[in-house]
């Protein structure tokens, strides 16, 4: 018969250790399941580490330059003046001016983009030859670069060699070649009108998508009702369509209040501040000031605005719709 051999206390706790370690390798298996939140915690940290870095580092440390006194003519000057900065931009005259121009701007070319694409929407949901061909085509100016968008619309504006000027005095409608961006409100609408050219598009798809959602049984029944083509437009097709435009507002909102790139091409926000926008102005405060404390609480501003739009435009459509988002 063979000897028992007494288990000491050296190998007991190496036993405890072996169980521990096999507990530990279990443990963490488990925590890494793909069905686990930790997975995907673990998958997701590199991106939200990138994120950290290039997103959410630069806006706290634009809310904090915004709440100091920091112009580049004088870089060693870095002092704290709290809400100073943002309580000399609304008691200056030149943000109200900018402030004006930028709601001249922004309902302009949100109220064409929206109305532009509705038509362009409903256009497209409707059987015709060639509806392939313009699907592809009305992307076209949404896909030129914002600059080179800008470019295009200089040439077209050109008071010499001018394709509108040129097509106007070949109709008869003017005597002479115009200098558009002269005057100011010529180069407010030549703004919004290159601005909704390169934006339509998106409202444009986003609405034809919401459209053909839109159950064909609905339409039937309300002709059943006796109702006629506006009449479906207004009790079936603005319904559902409210939600979708509210995406659409939100979006050309934003763009047209950040609008940057066709305002530096055709007009660096002349003639006069007859196109400076709050954008503009945040530009020239911060690049050619050089004064960042003032252009950050300027760039601050503005997303206080853009977000406060976008809480009235939820309130105003979120529950107009008879589907849910």
């Amino acid at each position: 018969m063979a000897p028992t051999v007494a288990a000491g206390p050296n190998r007991i706790n190496g036993l405890h250790g072996g169980l521990g370690r096999r507990r530990g390798v279990f443990g963490l298996r488990r925590l890494l399941t793909y069905e686990s939140t930790s997975f995907a915690y673990v998958l997701n940290a590199p991106s939200i580490a990138a994120i950290a870095i290039l997103v959410a580092f630069p806006i706290v440390d634009s809310a904090w330059i915004s709440l100091h006194h920091y112009n580049l003519m004088r870089p060693h000057v870095f002092a704290f003046v709290g809400l100073g900065n943002f309580l000399q931009i609304l008691a200056s005259a030149e943000f109200w001016a900018a402030l004006l121009v930028t709601a001249e701007f922004t309902s302009l070319a949100v109220v064409l983009v929206s109305l532009l694409g509705v038509g362009g929407a409903l256009l497209l949901s409707s059987p015709f030859p060639g509806r392939a061909v313009l699907r592809v085509l009305i992307l076209i100016p949404w896909a030129i670069p914002p600059v080179v968008n800008g470019l295009m619309w200089q040439w077209i504006y050109d008071p010499k060699v001018g394709v509108l000027n040129g097509l106007l005095k070949a109709l008869g409608v003017i005597g002479h070649y115009q200098g558009w961006l002269s005057s100011s409100s010529g180069a407010l609408l030549a703004l919004v009108s290159a601005h909704v050219w390169s934006m339509f598009p998106l409202a444009v798809i986003l609405l034809t998508g919401a459209l053909q959602r839109i159950p064909g049984e609905l339409y039937d029944a309300a002709r059943i009702d006796g109702s006629d083509e506006l009449g479906l437009f207004r009790h079936v097709t603005l319904p559902w369509l409210a939600q979708p435009l509210l995406v659409v507002l939100i979006i050309e909102t934003m763009y047209a209040l950040h609008a940057f790139d066709v305002i530096y091409v055709l007009t660096s926000g002349g003639p006069g501040t007859a196109t400076t926008t709050l954008t503009w102005q945040t530009y020239i405060t911060t690049f050619e000031n050089l004064d960042f404390g003032l252009g950050d609480a300027y760039a601050w501003l503005i997303s206080l605005l853009t977000v406060g739009l976008s809480v009235i435009y939820f309130r105003a459509l979120y529950h107009r719709g008879e589907f849910e988002a």
